[in-house]
C-alpha cells in the first residue's frame, strides 16, 4: 500500500474564478478538463492575470476550444511571444465531448469557463454547462442575498 492518504490527490492552487458566469448563468453540470498552453502563457498564469471576459466553449469535429480567455502576453519572453485571445484546446476524452456536444445541442445552452486552477503541475479549467439567467432571475437573486444579510445583521444584534 502506498504512503499516501485515500482520497488525496495532487494539491490544487486556485488561479481566477469567472464570477461574473454565475451571476449571469444557471450552472447546470461542471466538467473538469486540461487545457493545451504554451510555456509563456503557463508563467503568466502562475502570476494569476486571466481575463475570462468573453470566454466560451465551442465543440465540433471530435475537439472542444476555449475561445476568448485573455491571457496576456509573458512580458519577459523574448521574441515571439503568444496571442492573448488565441483558441486553446481543450483535454478531454472522446466520450467527454460528445456528451458536451450533446448537453450544448438542447436549446439555450452554452459553456464557460467557471474556474482556471494548477491541480499538480497541470492547468485545469472548470467549464459549465450552463442556461442564461432572466433578468427577474437576477433581481430575485440579489433581493435573498440581501434578505439573508438583513437577517444575519438581526441575528448579530441580538446577541
Amino acid at each position: 500500500m502506498s504512503g499516501r492518504r485515500e482520497g488525496s490527490g495532487p494539491p490544487i492552487r486556485p488561479i481566477a474564478v469567472n464570477r461574473r458566469a454565475w451571476h449571469d448563468f444557471h450552472v447546470e453540470e461542471k466538467i473538469e478538463a486540461g487545457i493545451e498552453l504554451t510555456g509563456s502563457e503557463v508563467k503568466v498564469l502562475r502570476a494569476n492575470r486571466v481575463d475570462f471576459q468573453g470566454a466560451h466553449v465551442r465543440s465540433g469535429g471530435g475537439q472542444a476550444w476555449l475561445i476568448h480567455l485573455k491571457i496576456p502576453p509573458y512580458e519577459k519572453a523574448s521574441v515571439g511571444g503568444h496571442d492573448p485571445l488565441r483558441p486553446r484546446r481543450l483535454l478531454l476524452h472522446a466520450r467527454e465531448i460528445a456528451r458536451l456536444e450533446a448537453k450544448l445541442a438542447t436549446g439555450g445552452r452554452t459553456a464557460v469557463p467557471l474556474s482556471l486552477y494548477f491541480k499538480g503541475p497541470w492547468v485545469k479549467v472548470e467549464v459549465g454547462v450552463c442556461r442564461g439567467k432572466s433578468r427577474g432571475d437576477r433581481r430575485r437573486e440579489i433581493r435573498e442575498a440581501e434578505q439573508k444579510k438583513a437577517l444575519a445583521r438581526a441575528r448579530m444584534r441580538r446577541r
